[in-house]
């Protein structure tokens, strides 16, 4: 049965990140968004949690802890709270890690997961979103025709996290077009490999702290061995499905935030001599922000259950996700509203929430657990 009481690790872990978020995320949220730049010591002192390596076992160097899921969706709902840019930064490397970590050969895993385990942050990016209205993630453009031992990648992605920082990018390209989710495959490439091409950082309405960029691929010629499962290729859907429990939970994260910061002020704020928080109407909103919280945090807790324990949850991933995304929509425009004017204004952090709560919808392959 599903189990909601957490084991003592997970608890030490949503401590100790709970307490640097509020520590080392929270004060530079602000300065961070508006300077669209995240100091490097956050995140240097943030890669000393050790989260990503401490579910790489200790063969390919890590901190030889199990892979959960559920443990990573707790960590990122903390991160979130703090700040959803820093914690996608932070986190930006674990799509290539975990894809490798969850489905790579053996000569992968002993090539490229050592270096998520040293003490220096490193970046790694994901490429899966394509810059067109309809985009799907069963049906990319971006292909990988085989010839040889080799593949050539073609294709334009955009909303590509840190790729300019990067030394490698994971890939996802249609390897069999018209065969949906079976037919993309996952390929680890190395950012100046000939034919890619890094554009300008986009502008962003939201996580503007978080750089991201167009890349496209023209004739870009890759081994065979920089397939995630080589011959096997991978399961892309199921990668797809931890990426999606990764945004729920984020997104829970940065509404619990909101939902925190407009109970605060509803419960201070002295229209007509009582707080507007003991008005129904005021007093409902924030009920309903806390059910639809609760709620998302629960479906993705239950597919993150059912990740953990090898069953199918493709479809809990993406109801969690979908939900996510909604709920977050909803609890901070109800932030907006609940501030008033003052809920426009720049000075206030739910317009940043707001802002960055609206992504939810277009994001993709950003975090994975």
């Amino acid at each position: 049965m599903v189990s909601f009481e957490l084991s003592d690790e997970q608890k030490m872990v949503q401590e100790t990140v709970a307490s640097f978020a509020a520590d080392q995320i929270e004060p530079v949220m602000r300065e961070s968004d508006e300077q669209n730049t995240i100091p490097e010591e956050v995140i240097a002192k943030g890669w000393e949690l050790g989260l990503l390596g401490g579910c790489i076992p200790e063969e390919y160097e890590g901190f030889g802890e199990e892979l959960s899921s559920l443990t990573g969706l707790i960590a990122l709902e903390e991160l979130a709270w703090g700040d959803l840019s820093i914690g996608l930064h932070l986190m930006a490397p674990s799509v290539l890690a975990i894809s490798v970590l969850d489905q790579g050969t053996e000569e992968q895993k002993k090539q490229l997961l050592p270096t998520f385990c040293e003490e220096e942050y490193k970046a790694a990016s994901s490429a899966l979103v394509e810059p067109y209205y309809n985009f799907c993630a069963s049906a990319l453009r971006t292909s990988a025709a085989c010839e040889g031992e080799e593949y050539v990648i073609n294709g334009e992605k955009c909303l590509v996290p840190l790729a300019q920082e990067s030394e490698n990018m994971l890939v996802f390209a249609a390897s069999n077009p018209g065969m949906g989710f079976s037919g993309v495959d996952a390929f680890v490439i190395p950012v100046a490999t000939k034919g890619v091409s890094v554009g300008e950082r986009e502008k962003n309405m939201g996580i503007k702290a978080l750089s991201t960029y167009p890349v496209s691929f023209k004739d870009c010629r890759v081994s065979v061995s920089a397939r995630i499962g080589e011959e096997a290729g991978c399961n892309f859907l199921r990668l797809l499905s931890r990426s999606r429990l990764a945004l729920a939970a984020l997104a829970v994260g940065m509404s619990r935030r909101a939902l925190e910061h407009s109970r605060d002020y509803a419960t201070q704020r002295i229209a007509f001599g009582e707080p507007i928080g003991s008005r129904q109407a005021i007093a409902f909103m924030i009920a309903e922000m806390a059910i639809e919280i609760d709620a998302a945090r629960l479906l993705a807790w239950e597919a993150a259950w059912r990740c953990d324990r090898a069953m199918d949850f493709e479809k809990e991933a993406s109801l969690a996700k979908n939900y996510a995304a909604d709920m977050a929509m909803m609890v901070c425009d109800r932030g907006v509203q609940i501030m008033g004017g003052h809920g426009y204004v720049r000075d206030n952090p739910v317009e940043l929430w707001f802002r960055n709560s609206r992504g939810f919808a277009a994001f993709e392959g950003f975090v994975m657990v």
